[in-house]
């Protein structure tokens, strides 16, 4: 088969299409045969360098997959050759075939195409297990989402809205800003010209945010702890802005509050697998209904994978970014 390597770390041209073993699927896994996958920042970590695959992974990047079953490795029930799917995956999505356990896999979800599919298992898990699953958002509530035009804040603040919540975003420019509030958002704040501290807390009444959900790491860590509520929760998933920061716990402990940091990667199977499940039980209802849809900047053949991973370093796109076969 066929499958997007990375020979050494670099930039964008270190992505290389090359013939690679084919993928097996061993005891409980089945094999997906890839219509797309979706670009996310992880794979340019990856590509850089800086994150490798957790052991006995594929080598290959791409976190998730959309396709149609090719094959069942021993053990496995309730799917069939030929049932189409997407997928959440430790790696391997940008390729022509990928071995996925079967508790990380999802049905197409209705209303939704094969290609589409492929932009829902990354965000829907991410945005699911830590605003909700871990934060515990709530209707009323107010839930600030940082980089807000992105994969996950597109989903978040759907999904937000849904559940009833007010919905403030950050972003760099107008354009994006507009784009958060055509999916709902509440609280517009452009990073480049406002403090956010300042704009949530005006925005709330002095409240501040019940949960933020947060791609910058240290950078932000200070002002997000302010810009938290009495018994707020602030859920880290990303460290665009570094790894290490100062926590003033005197703050913390004064508002009640709470900081989560988690990754989806590198959580065992089972775990994985508990976090599909509720987003098939709790999400994929509300994809099916259209409340929630999939935003799909562009897509590109998987051969121009390169040229996809210069789109997510310029960030100049709004939702994800497809590769397709």
């Amino acid at each position: 088969m066929y499958a997007i390597t990375i020979p050494e770390p670099g930039g964008p041209e270190a992505l290389v299409w090359a013939e690679v073993p084919d993928a097996v699927p061993g005891e409980g896994e089945v094999l997906v045969e890839v219509a797309a996958s979706a670009v996310n920042r992880a794979d340019v970590l990856q590509r850089q360098g800086h994150y490798n695959p957790p052991p006995g992974a594929s080598p290959y990047p791409g976190l998730e997959c959309s396709g149609r079953i090719a094959a069942l490795g021993a053990g496995v029930s309730g799917w069939t050759v030929g049932d189409e799917v997407c997928a959440l995956l430790s790696g391997g999505g940008y390729a022509e075939k990928v071995a996925v356990p079967a508790g990380q896999l999802l049905p197409v979800p209705d209303g939704v195409d094969l290609a589409q599919a492929a932009s829902l298992p990354e965000v829907t898990c991410t945005v699911w297990s830590n605003v909700f699953m871990v934060a515990h958002l709530r209707p009323g509530e107010t839930l600030l989402v940082h980089g807000g035009a992105s994969g996950i804040g597109t989903m978040a603040i759907q999904l937000a809205k849904v559940v009833g919540a007010r919905v403030a975003v950050t972003a760099g420019s107008e354009e994006k800003l507009e784009r958060c509030a055509e999916l709902g958002a509440d609280i517009l704040i452009n990073y480049r010209d406002a403090d956010f501290v300042t704009e949530i807390k005006e925005a709330t009444g002095g409240a501040g945010a019940d949960v933020i959900l947060d791609i910058m790491g240290a950078k932000y860590l200070e002002r997000n702890v302010k810009a938290l509520a009495v018994n707020g929760r602030l859920a880290v998933i990303g460290l665009q802005g570094g790894v290490k920061g100062e926590l003033n716990l005197g703050l913390l402990l004064s508002k009640r509050a709470a900081v989560t940091a988690t990754s989806l990667r590198g959580r065992p199977d089972s775990e994985k697998a508990a976090i599909v499940a509720a987003v098939r039980e709790h999400v994929w209802p509300l994809v099916a209904s259209g409340q929630v849809r999939p935003i799909v900047d562009r897509t590109l053949p998987m051969s121009e994978a390169p040229a996809a991973h210069r789109v997510i370093e310029e960030s100049s796109h709004v939702g994800k970014i497809l590769l397709t076969r």
